[in-house]
């Protein structure tokens, strides 16, 4: 992909980009995107209208959720990329025109508008961010929220509980682990894609038996790190994962999906839970879940979240590449795209 090209700007007052530069899919891979796959071309900025305000994009989350979506995968909760279109994902920008009052020049944002230079869209699709409230304007793209929702409102997480989090070296999982944590898991138990990788979580992160999903049966490698077996079960790979979870967890156990890494490997798709009469017999709770649904609680778990940083509670680990005409922040979710393992 060109990186080098550049912008163009407005010759008017205005002093904004008339063009910026956008990343388009082109084709859909059968496998990992190679260069051909997308490109970064000049797409046009109109002016904001009324209600409307204009982002200068600043950071740029690159997720792994992204390979389904530039896939097309069919039965995901938000809209697959399309062809010749600009994608979209996670981003924090500044704004650098605002129709709006309740946004002005210069405020910190974040938004689903990034893969893209300048985001133009009616203010109540942007939030505005605190400058001084995170340690960098990029953490606030951490993913702190998701693991809470799983947790707190789809597995029903209680003190006491044991907890499972599958790839749990990678950006949501690391961070699902550590809010188990504070939330009063008594123990937590990870899976990662080989024994370095499952070294982050027990050394950094607080977990307690990370184990190399690799390293034989992951059946059995589940049931040595939790004799007693699992109470909830924070799913981000799905396949044999999960079926091992099935069988370890306790009668009524909870699950809840928030990934499906296992559709991701180059080998294809993991056998995934075929007979569910064990979930039937141990009165398992299954759920799926979206952060959309739970808007509610999200101020709530932002002052939470906020707290822990500036206490050095929490590990927030990031990576940033400048490409120049953006930044792209790769957090522990980078290992999603590694051919090694999830």
């Amino acid at each position: 992909m060109d990186t080098s090209l550049k912008s163009t700007t407005f010759s008017g007052r205005c002093g904004i980009s008339r063009t910026g530069l956008g990343a388009r899919l082109l084709a859909r891979p059968e496998d990992l995107p190679a260069p051909g796959d997308l490109e970064i071309t000049e797409v046009a900025v109109p002016r904001p209208a009324s209600g409307q305000v204009l982002v200068r994009n600043l950071f740029m989350s690159l997720d792994p959720g992204m390979l389904m979506l530039i896939a097309g995968e069919s039965g995901l909760p938000m809209p697959r990329y399309e062809l010749g279109e600009v994608m979209y994902g996670d981003a924090a920008g500044e704004v650098v025109a605002s129709r709006d009052p309740s946004l002005v020049e210069g405020d910190l944002v974040t938004h689903r508008l990034g893969r893209r230079e300048y985001a133009v869209a009616q203010a109540g699709l942007f939030r505005r961010v605190d400058r001084d409230a995170y340690p960098t304007p990029s953490t606030c793209l951490a993913s702190g929220w998701s693991p809470n929702v799983g947790l707190m409102e789809a597995a029903e997480l209680w003190p006491g509980d044991t907890v499972f989090v599958s790839s749990a070296a990678g950006a949501t999982g690391a961070m699902a682990g550590q809010t188990a944590r504070f939330k009063g898991a008594t123990r937590v138990i990870g899976s990662a894609g080989s024994r370095d990788k499952a070294a982050y979580p027990t050394g950094r992160l607080g977990f307690d038996a990370p184990f190399d999903c690799h390293d034989g049966p992951i059946v059995d490698r589940l049931r040595e790190a939790a004799p007693d077996g699992i109470d909830v079960c924070f799913d981000n790979v799905g396949g044999e994962q999960l079926s091992a979870a099935i069988e370890v967890i306790n009668p009524h156990g909870r699950i809840a999906v928030c990934g499906a890494l296992n559709r991701q490997s180059t080998a294809g798709p993991d056998s995934g839970p075929g007979d569910l009469l064990s979930v039937l017999g141990e009165r398992l709770a299954v759920r799926g879940f979206t952060t959309g649904d739970h808007l509610e609680r999200a101020a709530e778990f932002g002052a939470q979240f906020r707290a822990w940083l500036r206490e050095g509670a929490i590990v927030h680990y990031e990576v940033v590449l400048d490409y120049g005409w953006g930044v792209v922040i790769l957090v522990r979710a980078v290992i999603a795209f590694q051919r090694a393992g999830l």
